[in-house]
Order: C-alpha cells, then sequence, then structure tokens
C-alpha cells in the first residue's frame, strides 16, 4: 500500500536527542587512548574478574531481588538492605524514578551542565525539562529555587557534577532541600562520590537518612570499574525503594553482575588504590594544563573540563582532531553547552603524559 503509516509516539519523545556516549572507536591500526568516558585506568578488581568467571549457572535467572549485592552495599555503608534499589547502572534508576513521579503538566528541574540523562527521562515520561543557571559552572541553589513552581515534582542534581566536575558542599545541600518543597524529590546523583576528598562533601546518604523525600543514586561504572557490567543502585525512603521495586524489570540486575559487584565493594584496598591514582594525577594534569595556558575548571571527580581559546586553529576541534590523529580521545562536550571545552578523564601516567605532550605540541605551533 502506498498509504503506509507508522505507529506515532506520544508527545515529548521526538523532542529527545539519543544520548552519545564518549567516542571509543577510531579507524586504523594501532591502540587508542581512550579518555573519552571517565572509566577508571586501573580497571576492576581482580577479585570481581574472579567472581564473574565463577558466576554460576547462565541457564538460570538470576535472583531478582539481587540480595547478596544489596546486603554487600548496606555493609559497606552501614545501611538498610531494604532500602537499596539496585539497577541496570544508576541510570536505570533515574528513568525508574521519573517514570514513577513524572508525568504529563508535570516539571523537572536540573542544571544548566547537568547529566544528558536527565532531560532524556523527563521527557520520555510526557514532563517538562526546566534548566536553572550555575555560576562559575557550578549548581546553584538559589537559581535551582527560583524554578521551583506548583508543578515541580523533582530536582536532578549530580553531586559531583559530570562534565564540569563541581560539587555542592553539604551545607548547601542541606539547605536545598530544606527549602524544597516537601512535595518534591530531590534526587543527588552521586556517581563519582568515591572519588571526592572534600571535608565539606556528603554524598547524600544523611539526607536520605533523615527526609522522606531524597533519593541518592551511585554507580559501580566509575571507580569500581564495572562499566560495561551495568550495576547502579540508589539509597531511597522505605515508600520510595517499593515504588520503584514495583516498576523495575523483575531481572534488571544478571547474575554475573551480582557476583562481580559484591567482590568489588568488598574490595577496599582496589578501590583505594584507584582513588589515589586519581588524586594524583588528577592534580598534575590541572597543573600541566593550566600551565599551558589553557583553562581547567577545577574538578573533584576522575576527569577534567579543559577550556580553548576562541581562535582559529586554536578551539577545541581543532585539539579534538589533533588528538585523534595521535589516536587520543577525549570527549566533545557541545550537547552539555560548551562548544569550545574538552572533558578528559584521568588515565594512566602514559596515557596522562602523552596526551600532555600533544596539547602542548599543538599549542606550541598555533594550533595549526
Amino acid at each position: 500500500m502506498s498509504d503506509k503509516t507508522t505507529p506515532t509516539p506520544r508527545p515529548g519523545i521526538m523532542d529527545i536527542a539519543p544520548y552519545v556516549p564518549g567516542t571509543g572507536y577510531i579507524a586504523g591500526a594501532g591502540p587508542v587512548i581512550k579518555l573519552s568516558s571517565n572509566e577508571t585506568p586501573l580497571g576492576p578488581s581482580p577479585k570481581a574478574l574472579a567472581a564473574v568467571s565463577g558466576a554460576g549457572e547462565l541457564a538460570r535467572y538470576p535472583d531478582g531481588s539481587a540480595a547478596k549485592l544489596r546486603e554487600a552495599i548496606a555493609n559497606c555503608y552501614g545501611l538498610n538492605a531494604e532500602r537499596i534499589v539496585c539497577g541496570a547502572g544508576s541510570d536505570e534508576l533515574l528513568g525508574l524514578l521519573a517514570q514513577a513521579y513524572l508525568g504529563p503538566g508535570d516539571e523537572a528541574i536540573y542544571t544548566t551542565h547537568g547529566f544528558l540523562v536527565y532531560r532524556i527521562v523527563i521527557l520520555a515520561n510526557g514532563a517538562t525539562p526546566v534548566i536553572a543557571p550555575e555560576v562559575d559552572n557550578r549548581a546553584d541553589v538559589d537559581a535551582i529555587l527560583s524554578k521551583v513552581t506548583g508543578a515541580t515534582k523533582i530536582v536532578f542534581l549530580a553531586n559531583p557534577n559530570n562534565p564540569t566536575g563541581t560539587y555542592l558542599p553539604f551545607d548547601e545541600l542541606q539547605r536545598l532541600r530544606k527549602a524544597l518543597p516537601e512535595q518534591v524529590l530531590l534526587v543527588v546523583d552521586a556517581a563519582y562520590a568515591e572519588y571526592v576528598r572534600r571535608n565539606d562533601y556528603e554524598a547524600g546518604l544523611e539526607l536520605v537518612a533523615t527526609t522522606a523525600n531524597t533519593v541518592m543514586t551511585r554507580t559501580f561504572s566509575k571507580v569500581y570499574g564495572l562499566a560495561a557490567l551495568r550495576i547502579g543502585w540508589c539509597y531511597a525512603p522505605a515508600a520510595i525503594a517499593d515504588v520503584l521495586n514495583r516498576i523495575r524489570g523483575p531481572f534488571n540486575v544478571s547474575a554475573p553482575a551480582v557476583a562481580a559487584g559484591v567482590a568489588a565493594i568488598g574490595d577496599a584496598v582496589h578501590m583505594e588504590k584507584a582513588v589515589t591514582h586519581n588524586e594524583k594525577w588528577l592534580a598534575w594534569l590541572t597543573e600541566k594544563i593550566e600551565a599551558l595556558g589553557l583553562t581547567v575548571t577545577p574538578s573533584v571527580a576522575n576527569f577534567l573540563l579543559i577550556h580553548f581559546p576562541d581562535i582559529e586553529g586554536q578551539r577545541a576541534g581543532d585539539a579534538d582532531a589533533a588528538l585523534t590523529i595521535k589516536r587520543i580521545l577525549l570527549r566533545r562536550v557541545e550537547a552539555y553547552g560548551f562548544p569550545n571545552a574538552l572533558r578528559m578523564s584521568v588515565g594512566t601516567e602514559d596515557e596522562n603524559r602523552k596526551t600532555l605532550d600533544v596539547l602542548k605540541a599543538f599549542l606550541a605551533r598555533g594550533g595549526g
């Protein structure tokens, strides 16, 4: 038939720009230095690798409640396992929260340079995204509060934020929660919490423990090096955990993922090595890159945002091309509102030094 029609998606779906992850491939032979996805250069714990290889029979369904993983997380942080919900990465949990608490006519707030998934899950559920401006590339409590209306149902806050690496201290996080209306759910996305070494930082556990309207999400994709297995978790008030368990997939975390997660969170020595490595090389990269005359947004995570001059031949796109020729991949961040910046993950010592050398040569020849 010539008058074929296709099903029409509900309003808002076609307004979604698909999420584009950091590039991981360059055509041609030779190794690639991939510093585009904030992955740990130390890889996963050997104990996690061993756990995956011995995870059991693949023909059997996993435990639908991921009980062993929830218990391991609870033991690590001193939490109530019944209030922990696991998912296929924290992305799934963000989507479930939006699915449960957003609909047409509702609004949800995130900040100017907030994680792209927030906008996706808001629009996917027919709600309206509302953007709160940042100050110096950092979330601003007063700006967020100024955007709250009677239609606001969720505030999504990445702390630390991706791609800026900036954070809100705990007293500001408390001030935000206290000033938000009780019916507004505050979702604290603490994917990079393990890397933060600041006395005024708290990942959100205390707010979840003391309020009925705060959820904290976490991931095993970053410091634990298990990105390929897609493991996330959230800590929530009992009523919200109950809601999420009603709508999540019945087997949303695989048996290998559960086994690896249990082993990874139990290997504190390996995690500390990853954090120590990051602390050293994040500071080194920041100092060396700033010495080249570039601006770096101060970061507390495992990446840094590098800003380039608005000069022909020296912009971020030019730098990205020069790095790609040398088979080095950083993250383009135009979609985050930074058309003239690149995000660089902290790599191995060799990867960090090679990237710096290429940037130095690029700038020395005027970018050309």
